[in-house]
């Protein structure tokens, strides 16, 4: 006797739904095909291939160093420009990245959402984990640069997994809310690129968050990338400070701030993307 398959019936959600996480768990294996079908064409059929996971970060501190570490000269807490600002870069590229193509991702995969169910959130999730491959290139000529300026990784560097996924959570709950909103309005496409080059320069990339006093520097880490960049300098560069003293403070205040708000961002952006994922076949 013939074993006859189950019958799945899929019925549409009316208003805001749970974020179902039971669900996205049933659909592990295709979140893991996604994860490593965006790894496999991120970069084919390119002349240089994974090597523009390097190159933009690198000319882009190659750029900031020359006008603002040395035509300006933007303070760099006492640490060498091209590392404080290259430091800065590695984890701004991959949210950068994350952000910018996690918005696109449904357009992009329009006829796949059309022909076959699925929770449409593992689309957006595998385009800014799969990013995780070009930071990692990155990361890896950072530590090279670090190496070069005779600079050594401190024991903080066991923090830099979670400030990882901190900048993916960002990333992924932004990335969220613009998916969504893209499938209605393509103005979404030109408002990203925009968002990205003002944001850049509201994060503490080109010039240090010590700038500011406090409260303000705190208030500052309401932008979830500011915590970051500068937890990333100090996982790496704390007591690599010419004259003996650490280099960077550790930023628990700004970071604690900025996990809240990008937590907020997430949920609120999940939440957002389950209430319309009903109806993406249909507008997209």
């Amino acid at each position: 006797m013939t074993q006859q398959p189950p019958l799945v019936v899929i019925r549409p959600s009316y208003g805001w739904r749970s974020l179902d996480m039971r669900e996205i768990w049933q659909y592990r294996e295709l979140l893991y095909f996604l994860i490593w079908r965006d790894v496999k064409v991120r970069y084919k059929q390119t002349a240089l291939g994974a090597s523009w996971a390097i190159i933009q970060p690198f000319f882009a501190m190659v750029i900031f160093s020359v006008f603002f570490g040395h035509l300006a000269g933007m303070p760099s807490d006492r640490l060498p420009y091209p590392i404080f600002s290259f430091a800065a870069l590695v984890p701004w590229a991959f949210f950068a990245n994350g952000l910018a193509q996690s918005a696109g991702s449904l357009v992009a995969n329009q006829n796949l959402i059309k022909k076959v169910y699925f929770p449409r959130i593992a689309i957006p999730v595998a385009t800014v984990v799969a990013g995780i491959v070009d930071f990692l290139l990155a990361f890896a000529v950072l530590i090279s640069m670090m190496l070069f300026y005779g600079i050594l990784p401190t024991y903080n560097i066991i923090w830099l997994p979670l400030l990882l996924l901190l900048a993916l959570v960002t990333a992924l709950g932004i990335g969220l809310w613009f998916a969504a909103l893209n499938v209605r309005y393509r103005d979404v496409q030109y408002v990203v690129p925009f968002l990205v080059q003002i944001w850049l320069f509201a994060t503490p990339i080109v010039y240090p968050s010590s700038m500011l006093g406090e409260p303000w520097r705190t208030l500052y880490a309401l932008n979830p990338m500011a915590g970051v960049v500068e937890g990333f300098r100090w996982a790496l560069l704390s007591g690599a400070a010419t004259g003996g003293a650490p280099a960077v403070a550790a930023p628990s205040a700004m970071i604690f701030v900025s996990s809240l708000a990008s937590v907020v961002i997430l949920i609120s952006g999940a939440f957002y993307f389950r209430r319309f994922e009903k109806s993406f076949a249909d507008e997209v």
